[in-house]
């Protein structure tokens, strides 16, 4: 998946990353803890940053971590990210009963939904 700047506005993103999980536990997303669950921001100019910087702010407690790719060595991104395993790719939709998708994942997707349905059906 990839962030197209016609289609959402930066700023929308970072709404939509605040709305749908909790920025104020370090390395923790409900009952998943570890530094794999920690709250952060990748932002690829200055622009994105200061803006992201800014909605960290008006968030109170917030530990989310920000974190300015602008500054890195130039890497491909293939180099800095990978692909999660084949089993967890798109998890949700090819197990929707499962426990955790049905109790945890499906009330933030519905949220999320509702909150943002104008930007889905586009």
């Amino acid at each position: 998946m990839s962030f197209d700047a016609q289609r959402v506005t930066y700023q929308q993103l970072l709404d939509i990353f605040f709305e749908i999980h909790d920025p104020t536990t370090v390395d923790r997303q409900g009952n998943d803890i570890g530094p794999q669950y920690r709250s952060i921001i990748f932002a690829m100019n200055p622009d994105q940053a200061r803006l992201a910087a800014q909605v960290i702010d008006r968030h109170s407690g917030a530990v989310t971590q920000l974190v300015e790719l602008d500054d890195q060595p130039v890497q491909p991104v293939e180099k800095i990210f990978w692909p999660a395993e084949e089993n967890h790719q798109n998890y949700y939709r090819n197990h929707p009963t499962q426990g955790y998708c049905m109790f945890v994942v499906a009330p933030k997707v519905a949220h999320a939904e509702q909150a943002f349905k104008a930007l889905i059906a586009q």
